[in-house]
Protein backbone atom coordinates (compact mmCIF):
# COMPACT_ATOMS: atom_id res chain seq x y z
CA UNK A 1 0.00 0.00 0.00
CA UNK A 2 1.61 3.37 -1.03
CA UNK A 3 2.11 6.29 2.16
CA UNK A 4 -0.99 8.83 2.74
CA UNK A 5 1.99 11.18 1.75
CA UNK A 6 5.28 10.67 0.70
CA UNK A 7 7.73 13.65 -0.56
CA UNK A 8 10.33 12.44 -2.84
CA UNK A 9 13.33 14.30 -3.05
CA UNK A 10 11.80 17.51 -2.66
CA UNK A 11 13.09 21.15 -2.78
CA UNK A 12 11.51 24.66 -2.56
CA UNK A 13 13.59 27.92 -3.65
CA UNK A 14 12.28 31.68 -3.25
CA UNK A 15 13.79 33.88 -5.07
CA UNK A 16 15.62 32.61 -7.63
CA UNK A 17 17.80 29.55 -8.63
CA UNK A 18 19.53 27.11 -6.79
CA UNK A 19 23.29 28.88 -6.27
CA UNK A 20 21.88 32.09 -6.44
CA UNK A 21 22.65 35.24 -5.25
CA UNK A 22 19.29 35.85 -3.89
CA UNK A 23 17.50 32.84 -3.19
CA UNK A 24 16.57 31.12 -0.31
CA UNK A 25 16.37 27.75 0.30
CA UNK A 26 13.35 26.83 2.09
CA UNK A 27 13.62 23.05 1.88
CA UNK A 28 16.65 21.11 0.98
CA UNK A 29 16.48 17.75 -1.47
CA UNK A 30 13.68 16.37 1.48
CA UNK A 31 12.36 12.98 1.62
CA UNK A 32 9.94 11.54 3.97
CA UNK A 33 6.82 9.98 3.89
CA UNK A 34 3.83 8.58 6.11
CA UNK A 35 2.04 5.51 5.85
CA UNK A 36 -1.96 5.57 7.28
CA UNK A 37 -1.44 2.76 9.44
CA UNK A 38 0.85 4.82 11.37
CA UNK A 39 -1.04 6.05 14.28
CA UNK A 40 1.29 8.18 15.85
CA UNK A 41 2.86 11.67 16.35
CA UNK A 42 5.80 12.90 14.46
CA UNK A 43 7.26 16.21 15.77
CA UNK A 44 8.72 18.67 12.94
CA UNK A 45 11.21 20.94 15.15
CA UNK A 46 13.40 23.85 14.70
CA UNK A 47 14.08 27.49 14.90
CA UNK A 48 12.36 30.02 13.02
CA UNK A 49 13.42 29.68 9.00
CA UNK A 50 14.46 25.80 9.36
CA UNK A 51 11.90 24.68 6.69
CA UNK A 52 9.12 23.57 9.26
CA UNK A 53 6.28 25.08 8.00
CA UNK A 54 7.48 25.74 4.10
CA UNK A 55 7.19 21.56 4.84
CA UNK A 56 3.37 21.79 5.40
CA UNK A 57 2.63 24.21 2.71
CA UNK A 58 3.78 21.47 0.43
CA UNK A 59 1.88 18.75 2.12
CA UNK A 60 -0.78 20.33 2.04
CA UNK A 61 -0.54 21.61 -1.24
CA UNK A 62 -0.57 25.53 -1.56
CA UNK A 63 3.24 25.39 -2.59
CA UNK A 64 4.30 23.97 -5.71
CA UNK A 65 7.87 22.15 -4.71
CA UNK A 66 10.53 23.62 -7.75
CA UNK A 67 12.40 20.13 -7.43
CA UNK A 68 11.34 16.54 -6.86
CA UNK A 69 7.33 15.24 -6.42
CA UNK A 70 4.79 15.11 -3.75
CA UNK A 71 2.37 12.16 -3.77
CA UNK A 72 -1.34 11.31 -2.34
CA UNK A 73 -1.61 7.19 -2.22
CA UNK A 74 0.70 7.66 -5.05
CA UNK A 75 0.03 10.10 -7.24
CA UNK A 76 1.42 13.32 -7.60
CA UNK A 77 -1.18 16.14 -6.46
CA UNK A 78 0.08 18.54 -8.82
CA UNK A 79 0.08 16.36 -11.92
CA UNK A 80 -2.11 13.16 -11.86
CA UNK A 81 -5.07 13.48 -9.69
CA UNK A 82 -8.34 13.48 -10.89
CA UNK A 83 -10.96 15.91 -9.36
CA UNK A 84 -12.67 13.33 -7.40
CA UNK A 85 -8.62 12.30 -6.18
CA UNK A 86 -8.17 15.91 -5.35
CA UNK A 87 -11.03 16.18 -2.98
CA UNK A 88 -10.33 13.22 -1.31
CA UNK A 89 -6.84 14.55 -0.96
CA UNK A 90 -8.15 17.62 0.74
CA UNK A 91 -10.52 15.92 3.24
CA UNK A 92 -8.13 13.09 3.90
CA UNK A 93 -4.98 16.04 4.64
CA UNK A 94 -6.02 18.06 6.71
CA UNK A 95 -4.31 21.37 8.89
CA UNK A 96 -5.13 22.98 12.35
CA UNK A 97 -2.67 26.31 11.94
CA UNK A 98 -0.87 28.43 14.39
CA UNK A 99 -3.13 31.24 14.43
CA UNK A 100 -6.81 30.73 15.60
CA UNK A 101 -7.71 34.59 14.71
CA UNK A 102 -7.00 33.83 11.02
CA UNK A 103 -9.06 31.34 10.15
CA UNK A 104 -12.08 32.89 11.26
CA UNK A 105 -14.84 35.02 9.77
CA UNK A 106 -16.06 37.41 12.42
CA UNK A 107 -19.34 37.47 10.83
CA UNK A 108 -20.54 33.85 10.71
CA UNK A 109 -20.99 31.87 13.98
CA UNK A 110 -18.99 28.70 14.77
CA UNK A 111 -22.22 26.80 13.58
CA UNK A 112 -21.28 27.86 9.78
CA UNK A 113 -17.64 27.04 10.42
CA UNK A 114 -18.36 23.18 11.74
CA UNK A 115 -21.16 23.17 8.70
CA UNK A 116 -19.27 24.11 6.03
CA UNK A 117 -17.19 20.58 5.60
CA UNK A 118 -20.02 18.64 6.54
CA UNK A 119 -21.93 19.84 3.37
CA UNK A 120 -18.46 20.01 0.98
CA UNK A 121 -17.95 16.62 1.32
CA UNK A 122 -21.10 15.49 1.83
CA UNK A 123 -21.05 14.01 5.57
CA UNK A 124 -24.70 13.74 6.50
CA UNK A 125 -28.11 12.90 5.30
CA UNK A 126 -29.97 15.73 6.58
CA UNK A 127 -29.54 18.95 9.47
CA UNK A 128 -29.97 16.23 12.53
CA UNK A 129 -27.01 14.22 11.58
CA UNK A 130 -24.87 17.15 10.74
CA UNK A 131 -25.66 18.44 14.41
CA UNK A 132 -24.62 15.29 15.81
CA UNK A 133 -21.70 15.61 14.00
CA UNK A 134 -20.92 18.65 15.24
CA UNK A 135 -21.94 17.75 18.78
CA UNK A 136 -19.53 14.78 19.02
CA UNK A 137 -16.31 16.63 17.66
CA UNK A 138 -16.46 19.42 20.26
CA UNK A 139 -16.90 17.23 22.94
CA UNK A 140 -13.91 15.31 21.64
CA UNK A 141 -12.02 18.57 22.08
CA UNK A 142 -13.36 19.33 25.47
CA UNK A 143 -15.88 21.88 24.68
CA UNK A 144 -19.62 22.34 25.33
CA UNK A 145 -21.62 22.44 22.55
CA UNK A 146 -24.52 24.29 24.38
CA UNK A 147 -22.02 26.76 25.11
CA UNK A 148 -20.19 26.99 22.01
CA UNK A 149 -22.59 26.61 18.88
CA UNK A 150 -24.60 29.80 18.12
CA UNK A 151 -21.76 32.22 19.34
CA UNK A 152 -19.68 34.31 17.42
CA UNK A 153 -15.64 33.66 16.86
CA UNK A 154 -14.81 37.09 19.18
CA UNK A 155 -17.17 35.82 22.00
CA UNK A 156 -14.67 33.02 22.33
CA UNK A 157 -11.49 32.69 24.26
CA UNK A 158 -8.14 31.98 22.00
CA UNK A 159 -8.04 28.33 23.31
CA UNK A 160 -11.50 27.86 22.70
CA UNK A 161 -11.34 28.61 18.87
CA UNK A 162 -8.05 26.88 18.75
CA UNK A 163 -10.04 23.76 19.55
CA UNK A 164 -12.76 24.68 17.50
CA UNK A 165 -10.59 24.35 14.51
CA UNK A 166 -9.52 20.93 15.45
CA UNK A 167 -12.81 20.01 16.10
CA UNK A 168 -13.43 21.29 12.65
CA UNK A 169 -10.61 18.90 11.72
CA UNK A 170 -12.21 16.58 13.13
CA UNK A 171 -15.68 16.16 11.53
CA UNK A 172 -13.90 15.16 8.56
CA UNK A 173 -11.96 12.13 9.91
CA UNK A 174 -8.77 12.89 7.70
CA UNK A 175 -5.96 10.53 6.95
CA UNK A 176 -3.81 12.62 8.20
CA UNK A 177 -3.58 15.99 10.60
CA UNK A 178 -1.17 18.53 10.97
CA UNK A 179 -0.60 20.49 13.96
CA UNK A 180 1.34 23.61 13.28
CA UNK A 181 2.14 25.42 16.42
CA UNK A 182 -1.30 24.56 17.71
CA UNK A 183 -0.81 25.74 21.34
CA UNK A 184 1.54 29.19 20.93
CA UNK A 185 -1.60 31.37 21.18
CA UNK A 186 -2.81 29.29 24.31
CA UNK A 187 -1.76 30.61 27.66
CA UNK A 188 0.58 28.36 29.71
CA UNK A 189 -2.76 26.80 31.40
CA UNK A 190 -4.83 25.31 28.50
CA UNK A 191 -1.48 24.07 26.77
CA UNK A 192 -1.30 21.17 28.79
CA UNK A 193 -5.25 20.49 27.96
CA UNK A 194 -5.34 21.12 24.31
CA UNK A 195 -2.33 18.77 24.09
CA UNK A 196 -3.87 16.13 25.74
CA UNK A 197 -6.62 16.66 23.18
CA UNK A 198 -3.97 16.05 20.66
CA UNK A 199 -3.04 12.98 22.24
CA UNK A 200 -6.33 11.63 23.03
CA UNK A 201 -7.33 11.81 19.14
CA UNK A 202 -4.09 10.51 17.79
CA UNK A 203 -4.72 7.23 20.22
CA UNK A 204 -8.23 7.01 19.95
CA UNK A 205 -9.10 7.85 16.09
CA UNK A 206 -5.83 6.10 14.99
CA UNK A 207 -4.61 9.32 12.94
CA UNK A 208 -0.92 10.16 12.15
CA UNK A 209 -0.22 13.47 13.37
CA UNK A 210 2.56 15.55 12.22
CA UNK A 211 3.18 18.04 14.81
CA UNK A 212 4.61 21.09 14.48
CA UNK A 213 6.97 23.33 16.91
CA UNK A 214 9.95 24.96 17.78
CA UNK A 215 9.11 24.17 21.74
CA UNK A 216 11.09 20.74 21.83
CA UNK A 217 9.05 20.79 25.67
CA UNK A 218 6.06 20.31 23.82
CA UNK A 219 7.34 17.70 21.80
CA UNK A 220 8.60 15.71 24.13
CA UNK A 221 5.76 15.25 25.84
CA UNK A 222 3.38 14.76 22.93
CA UNK A 223 5.13 12.88 20.22
CA UNK A 224 6.14 9.70 19.84
CA UNK A 225 9.29 10.58 17.05
CA UNK A 226 11.00 13.69 16.10
CA UNK A 227 12.62 15.14 12.99
CA UNK A 228 15.03 18.11 14.02
CA UNK A 229 15.20 20.54 10.57
CA UNK A 230 17.74 23.74 10.36
CA UNK A 231 18.21 25.89 7.02
CA UNK A 232 15.59 23.39 4.90
CA UNK A 233 17.55 20.25 6.12
CA UNK A 234 17.16 17.41 8.69
CA UNK A 235 19.56 17.39 10.56
CA UNK A 236 18.73 14.52 13.16
CA UNK A 237 15.48 12.07 13.67
CA UNK A 238 14.43 9.29 15.43
CA UNK A 239 12.83 8.10 19.03
CA UNK A 240 11.74 11.26 20.76
CA UNK A 241 12.83 10.44 23.83
CA UNK A 242 15.88 9.54 23.21
CA UNK A 243 16.89 12.62 21.24
CA UNK A 244 15.82 14.54 24.03
CA UNK A 245 17.54 12.91 26.47
CA UNK A 246 20.90 12.45 24.32
CA UNK A 247 21.05 14.55 21.26
CA UNK A 248 23.76 13.71 19.02
CA UNK A 249 23.85 16.40 17.02
CA UNK A 250 25.38 20.12 18.11
CA UNK A 251 22.72 21.86 16.75
CA UNK A 252 20.08 19.38 18.52
CA UNK A 253 22.42 19.92 21.67
CA UNK A 254 22.03 23.29 21.40
CA UNK A 255 18.25 23.21 21.40
CA UNK A 256 17.65 21.25 24.12
CA UNK A 257 20.13 22.96 26.37
CA UNK A 258 18.02 25.97 25.49
CA UNK A 259 15.23 24.13 27.31
CA UNK A 260 14.72 26.13 31.11
CA UNK A 261 15.07 22.74 33.19
CA UNK A 262 14.27 22.74 36.76
CA UNK A 263 17.75 23.12 38.22
CA UNK A 264 19.49 25.84 39.17
CA UNK A 265 23.19 23.97 38.22
CA UNK A 266 22.11 23.81 34.26
CA UNK A 267 22.79 26.31 32.34
CA UNK A 268 21.61 27.14 28.52
CA UNK A 269 22.63 27.17 25.46
CA UNK A 270 26.48 26.03 25.70
CA UNK A 271 25.90 23.74 22.58
CA UNK A 272 27.47 25.95 19.62
CA UNK A 273 28.38 29.43 19.35
CA UNK A 274 28.70 31.46 16.44
CA UNK A 275 26.17 33.48 13.73
CA UNK A 276 24.37 32.04 12.01
CA UNK A 277 24.26 33.17 7.95
CA UNK A 278 21.17 34.24 6.12
CA UNK A 279 18.44 31.52 6.87
CA UNK A 280 18.17 29.26 4.13
CA UNK A 281 20.76 30.75 1.99
CA UNK A 282 22.69 28.19 -0.21
CA UNK A 283 26.08 27.47 1.04
CA UNK A 284 29.01 24.44 0.45
CA UNK A 285 29.29 21.71 3.20
CA UNK A 286 27.35 21.37 6.33
CA UNK A 287 24.52 24.26 6.94
CA UNK A 288 25.57 24.39 10.52
CA UNK A 289 29.15 24.32 10.54
CA UNK A 290 29.49 28.07 11.05
CA UNK A 291 27.77 27.69 14.07
CA UNK A 292 29.60 24.43 15.78
CA UNK A 293 32.59 23.92 18.02
CA UNK A 294 33.18 20.65 16.55
CA UNK A 295 33.43 21.98 12.91
CA UNK A 296 36.47 20.20 11.15
CA UNK A 297 37.56 19.90 7.09
CA UNK A 298 34.77 17.61 6.32
CA UNK A 299 32.22 19.98 7.69
CA UNK A 300 33.18 22.67 4.59
CA UNK A 301 33.50 20.47 1.81
CA UNK A 302 30.27 18.05 1.49
CA UNK A 303 26.85 17.60 3.14
CA UNK A 304 26.66 14.87 5.81
CA UNK A 305 24.39 12.06 5.20
CA UNK A 306 22.35 10.83 7.82
CA UNK A 307 24.62 8.40 10.43
CA UNK A 308 23.24 5.63 12.41
CA UNK A 309 23.80 6.71 15.59
CA UNK A 310 21.59 3.94 17.32
CA UNK A 311 18.87 1.95 15.41
CA UNK A 312 16.22 4.35 16.67
CA UNK A 313 18.07 7.60 16.06
CA UNK A 314 20.30 9.35 13.06
CA UNK A 315 22.35 12.55 12.68
CA UNK A 316 23.30 14.55 9.83
CA UNK A 317 26.79 14.95 11.28
CA UNK A 318 30.41 14.28 10.41
CA UNK A 319 31.33 13.04 13.68
CA UNK A 320 29.80 10.01 13.01
CA UNK A 321 30.92 9.55 9.85
CA UNK A 322 32.56 5.72 10.73
CA UNK A 323 28.65 4.69 11.32
CA UNK A 324 26.26 3.43 9.02
CA UNK A 325 24.59 5.93 6.47
CA UNK A 326 21.18 5.84 6.25
CA UNK A 327 19.94 6.15 2.62
CA UNK A 328 17.29 9.13 2.78
CA UNK A 329 14.47 7.39 1.11
CA UNK A 330 14.63 5.10 4.26
CA UNK A 331 14.47 7.71 6.76
CA UNK A 332 10.82 6.34 7.55
CA UNK A 333 12.35 3.34 8.69
CA UNK A 334 13.51 5.09 11.66
CA UNK A 335 10.19 6.51 12.52
CA UNK A 336 9.15 3.12 13.15
CA UNK A 337 11.47 1.61 15.69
Amino acid sequence: MAPIIEMRNVTKLFGGKMGGKNTTVALDDMTFSVDSDFPHIVTIAGESGSGKTTLMMLILGFYEPTYGQILYNGKDIWKKMTREETMDFRRNVQAVFQDPFAVYNPFYKVDNLLSIPIKNFNLAKGKEEAYELMVTALKRVGLRPEETLGRYPHQMSGGQRQRIAVARALILQPKLLIADEPVSMVDASLRATLLQHIRDMNQELRIPILYITHDLTTAYHVSDYIIVMYKGAVMEAGDVERIIRDPKHPYTQLLVNSIPWPDPDHLWGEAAEGTARSSGVYQVGCRFADRCPHAFEPCTKSRPPLFKTSDSQVAACFLYQNNEILEKKDLGSILKR
